[in-house]
């Protein structure tokens, strides 16, 4: 007899529960298409965001480029003589020292005189 009660006193059926696919707890039958609603809101905040990430992307771009600007690059800010001339000062070499031993030998410069001090009378 408990069997009985139970099921007698249970609420409505499952198909009486749902009307138009809808249950019938549930307010608003159209409120999974509320998020329609503010659509163009939506879609302004989604293109305020691209616009300002471009607005961005454009900043880094030309950032970038300045400093690209400031760096000195022989080959782009030389002129095309002074890029000769650079290939031949990086061709020249110091002397091993003999050369330097010869123009000392020549000197008439006395090596033991006093330093030189500008302003100061000996």
């Amino acid at each position: 007899s408990d069997l009985t009660s139970t099921t007698a006193s249970s609420p409505k059926s499952k198909e009486d529960q749902v009307v138009n696919g809808h249950d019938e707890k549930e307010n608003n039958p159209f409120a999974e298409y509320m998020w329609m609603e503010n659509e163009e809101d939506f879609n302004r905040q989604v293109e305020e965001e691209l616009q300002e990430q471009e607005f961005l992307d454009r900043c880094f771009q030309e950032m970038l480029e300045e400093e690209d600007q400031d760096w000195f690059i022989p080959s782009r800010d030389l002129p095309q003589g002074m890029g000769q001339l650079q290939q031949q000062l990086n061709g020249l070499s110091v002397g091993d020292g003999h050369s330097s031993e010869d123009i000392l030998s020549k000197s008439n410069l006395n090596p033991d005189a006093k330093e030189f001090v500008p302003g100061v009378k000996y």
